[in-house]
């Protein structure tokens, strides 16, 4: 029989967290893997920051702007203010900002998913709209919405995102009819926003 020590003990938690972290963020990718067969962003299911399953169907017949966002940019204190802007501009108007922490870039977005993502967001006072869990946007990888958000709006030097806030804007069927570079300012997009409404 096996003695355990207080190192073979520590060994075997750590492990088990480690185990524990990697199925978490396997379950925080999204369903529908054959992006290209999706009709609309209501065909996917993404991950809230608790880890719970959000249908995008609950969207249905409003505008969405999804953005991948992070709290260390260059981009991230005029983005956060306009994108606060936008949220209370149209708050009751069929109007939604989905945004999506991404860490891919610079390692630009630390903040955890939960309660660290939550206080950070409180603290830099932004309103980004409805916050899912951390996610890839480029790669193999790349959660499912973003693959397929790539193929139906490319971008002017290829399809991969190039940086934190990058925009697109989705259509009242769940259709992505326009794609925005990170340096477009939220509040430019307005004038875009107005019409699908």
């Amino acid at each position: 029989m096996r003695t355990i020590t207080a190192r073979n003990l520590q060994n075997i938690v750590k492990s088990s967290y480690c185990a524990y972290r990697y199925h978490f963020a396997e379950m925080a990718t999204e369903s529908t893997s054959d992006y290209k067969s999706a009709s609309s962003v209501y065909d996917f299911t993404v991950k809230d920051g608790q880890g719970e399953d959000i249908s995008l169907e609950k969207y249905r017949g409003k505008v969405l702007l999804v953005v991948n966002i992070a709290s260390k940019c260059g981009l991230t204190k005029g983005n956060y203010a306009e994108l606060t802007e936008l949220s209370q501009k149209y708050a009751d108007k069929d109007f939604k900002i989905l945004s999506f922490p991404c860490n891919q870039f610079g390692s630009q977005m630390p903040e955890k998913d939960g309660e660290e993502m939550v206080c950070h967001l409180r603290d830099a006072k932004a309103d980004v709209g409805d916050v899912f869990a951390r996610v890839n946007v480029n790669g193999d990888d790349a959660a499912p919405l973003y693959k397929y958000l790539k193929h139906k709006q490319g971008g002017s030097l290829g399809n991969f995102i190039k940086w934190n806030f990058t925009k697109f804007l989705v259509d009242k069927n769940g259709v992505p009819v326009a794609r925005y570079s990170p340096t477009t300012n939220p509040l430019d997009i307005v004038k875009d926003i107005d019409k699908l409404l």
